[in-house]
């Protein structure tokens, strides 16, 4: 998500609240409930998960961020700067897959933070985050210098969609779940249900 950046050790305690909202949100997608999160964009944002490489263990990592799309590429920002591991893992290896609202699709990621129209398209991104960012004081409709100023630690990030993907590990995966959720459910409501009977008889 799309934050400004602070002092180290804000950062840090942040950072930590923000992984494990998106440890909560990831699960959201893997549940197959993901495009409804992009459902209401001017209060919840626009969300997708990026699947990224780790650079040290060469696991599969799966990260929730905000996005704008414009041209038909994907832009992200790395609200954290250059420390977000997503971020990192990115520039050691570009191949990425993105879980959008739309499907699933394989991509290559690439820095854009030289472009003339940087904050423009930072802008974009800012309001695919909804409310969050202006809730931390980085409102899109703020004037060009002080959105500068904000944001010259974010990292500007492209993505260029190549070919859909389809399988079994990718969005919606644990989707089968639900019909033991939905068990379990009506399991403990009759339990409780014959609870209460037993304690009016």
């Amino acid at each position: 998500m799309s934050i400004p950046h602070h002092g180290s050790t804000l950062d840090a305690a942040l950072r930590r609240v923000f992984q494990r909202f998106n440890h909560f949100m990831l699960l959201l997608w893997r549940l197959g409930l993901g495009p409804s999160l992009s459902a209401w964009p001017e209060v919840g944002g626009r969300i997708l998960v990026v699947t990224h490489t780790g650079r040290k263990s060469g696991l599969r990592r799966r990260t929730p961020l905000n996005y704008a799309e414009v041209g038909g590429d994907i832009y992200l920002v790395a609200g954290f700067g250059a420390i977000a591991d997503w971020y990192k893992n990115v520039r050691h290896n570009p191949h990425v897959e993105i879980w959008m609202p739309d499907g699933w699709w394989e991509g290559v990621a690439e820095e854009a933070d030289d472009r003339a129209d940087r904050l423009a398209l930072l802008r974009e991104v800012l309001r695919g985050s909804g409310i969050v960012a202006p809730l931390f004081g980085v409102s899109p409709d703020l004037p060009d210098a002080r959105l500068a100023e904000l944001t010259a630690a974010y990292r500007l990030v492209r993505i260029r969609r190549g070919a859909p993907r389809t399988g079994v590990d990718g969005p919606g995966d644990l989707t089968w779940t639900w019909s033991y959720i939905i068990a379990a459910a009506l399991v403990v409501g009759w339990i409780a249900g014959r609870a209460r009977r037993n304690d009016r008889a």
